[in-house]
């Protein structure tokens, strides 16, 4: 008798020796079940899905029939909940990975079975173009992971109709979407969220499109913002509301009043259908506050409002809700101490203030801080009349002279060539800041505010005496000072200044001053003439090396007029 291959396998030594001596009917029993086993074979193949039995569960384990010789063990946690309603008696859905192993057992898997099933459910929802819902569960390389049965990838760019930064806060979000690429051998799926948006967008810019009618209200989310505006989606078409379009008032900076997301009701000012833009506008959604400005804040108005904005020419004062005026640095205080408008106020306060200007038409107020206290120039020529001797603090110096605080509000200027009657190149060389410094009142210009003051005038003009002190012909000794093209100039005596001109530097004739002296040099000379009106004294080497008399200077004729070189 032929035993079946697959049975002898299976058999010890004394199981085959008993099998030679079956009759011929249990012969027949046994070729039925090799015939069966064999079809069993043909039906079987390995990679497909087929439906088995649970005939007994155990330790974790399903015994499933596939109506083959052998049965198949799955474990219960590819099951649904882990295999908790799992019962014997359940037909079910296995994959066939072998149709026996080395043991001669069937190979099954239920997870595989079911991400196949998954697979084919997919791709019949991509080929009909549906869409299908899924939840992000990871953040991946360039976009999301998401669970649609199937891990499948979402790219950056699908997610929105714009870039979204943080893609974190989206995890366990769940989504519509459309499959954009399937890849069985690779087992990768793309899906797009992008196209149901930009679907929606298409459906509701029909809509949209029919508000556009300019001087209509429609509402919007703010969806970008810049220096100069912010882009508003109105669905399904954006609209610019420009900054000078949000308020009444004073708007530094469009992030003051908005932030992404964030919902507003505006008014369409201009659509162009052409190039498709819209301009929008917040502030024309509520009555112009400066309609009636001038009859509300008259000229010479007392006024308190809150400072908003601090510039360095001045600060904005809010007047009401849409109403700034201006107080420029100058008109903050009668003292001309303020370096900066920050040093005198910050944003918040309340201050008071007087209306100098108003242009209704380009919406400006000017203001004034320090006409609320009394002027101090009001009465200064009564308080510090000419020729009065006063007594203040050095506060700033120049080039040019010295500044004096005399009182708060009120400073008065020395200029330069009335600090001493010697010749000074620079006020530093008397002077310092803080300094208490006495002077003599020489002018004063109430209209300009402006105070001119000398020290020199409280002592004797020693040019008084010069004339007398040095007449011409006298010796002096000096040191060249500076040497210039016609000349060259010596200090001497008590601080005096004497010009040597080029045709009296030496009894040789000299072309250029440089030849003959230098700066430093020390020099004898002879006055060879005195300009008391002008403060000036000519000065002679040639003279005293020649040893010349007065007659003999006198001949000399020397011109005075080449003092106006200098």
């Amino acid at each position: 008798m032929k035993i079946p291959k697959e049975l002898l396998e299976k058999m010890n030594e004394d199981d085959k020796s008993e099998l030679e001596g079956l009759t011929a009917t249990e012969e027949a029993v046994y070729q039925e079940m090799e015939q069966y086993f064999n079809e069993s074979l043909g039906r079987f193949k390995a990679s497909q899905i087929i439906m088995g039995k649970v005939i007994a569960i155990s330790k974790g384990l399903a015994t499933v029939d596939v109506g083959f010789k052998s049965e198949g063990m799955v474990s219960v946690s590819e099951f649904p909940e882990n295999g908790k309603n799992l019962q014997i008696g359940d037909e079910v859905e296995v994959y066939l990975e072998k149709v026996e192993d080395n043991d001669g057992n069937v190979v099954l898997s239920k997870e595989k079975a079911n991400k196949i099933k998954i697979w084919d459910d997919l791709v019949k929802t991509y080929e009909a173009d549906e869409i299908i819902q899924g939840t992000v569960i990871a953040k991946a390389k360039g976009g999301l992971t998401v669970d649609i049965g199937l891990k499948a990838f979402l790219p950056g760019s699908q997610i929105d109709l714009r870039p979204i930064r943080n893609l974190e806060k989206l995890i366990s979000e769940k989504f519509d979407m459309k499959i954009i690429k399937m890849n069985k051998k690779r087992g990768n799926i793309v899906l797009s969220r992008r196209i149901l948006l930009e679907e929606q967008r298409k459906q509701i810019r029909t809509g949209t499109l029919e508000k556009m009618g300019e001087g209509n209200l429609i509402e919007g989310i703010v969806k970008n913002i810049t220096e100069y505006g912010v882009f508003i989606d109105l669905g399904g078409i954006d609209g610019l509301l420009h900054i000078t379009d949000m308020s009444w008032g004073r708007v530094n900076h469009p992030s003051e009043m908005f932030s992404i997301g964030d919902k507003v009701t505006v008014m369409i000012l201009k659509y162009d259908k052409e190039k498709e833009r819209v301009s929008l506008g917040l502030k024309q959604t509520s009555p112009d506050p400066w309609v009636d400005v001038d009859s509300k804040f008259p000229v010479e108005t007392k006024i308190k409002g809150k400072v908003v904005s601090i510039t360095d020419y001045g600060v904005f004062v809010e007047l009401e809700k849409g109403i700034e005026g201006l107080v420029h640095i100058s008109e903050m205080s009668w003292s001309r101490h303020v370096k900066h408008p920050s040093k005198m106020v910050a944003i918040g306060d309340e201050v008071e203030a007087l209306v100098l200007t108003l242009d209704k038409e380009k919406k400006r107020i000017s203001l004034g801080m320090k006409q609320i206290e009394p002027n101090p120039w009001d009465k200064i020529e009564d308080k510090y009349p000419i020729g009065t001797e006063v007594e203040g603090t050095v506060r700033n110096l120049t080039d040019f002279g010295a500044f004096v605080e005399l009182e708060d509000g009120v400073d008065g200027l020395i200029h330069i060539s009335d600090l001493s009657w010697k010749k000074i190149k620079h006020p530093s060389e008397a002077l310092k800041k803080k300094d208490r410094i006495a002077s003599v009142v020489l002018s004063i210009d109430k209209d300009n505010c402006r105070i001119s003051l000398g020290v020199k005038q409280l002592l004797p003009d020693p040019w008084d005496k010069i004339a007398g002190n040095y007449p011409i012909g006298t010796e002096v000794s000096g040191t060249i000072i500076k040497v210039t093209s016609f000349g060259a100039f010596a200090e001497f005596g008590d601080g005096l200044e004497g010009l040597i001109h080029v045709s009296q530097l030496s009894s040789e004739k000299i072309t250029d001053p440089e030849e003959a002296v230098k700066i430093d040099d020390e020099i004898k000379a002879k006055v060879i003439k005195v300009d008391i009106a002008n403060k000036k004294i000519a000065l002679s080497i040639k003279a005293h090396a020649e040893n010349l008399d007065l007659s003999a200077i006198e001949k000399e004729q020397v011109d005075m007029e080449v003092f106006k070189e200098e």
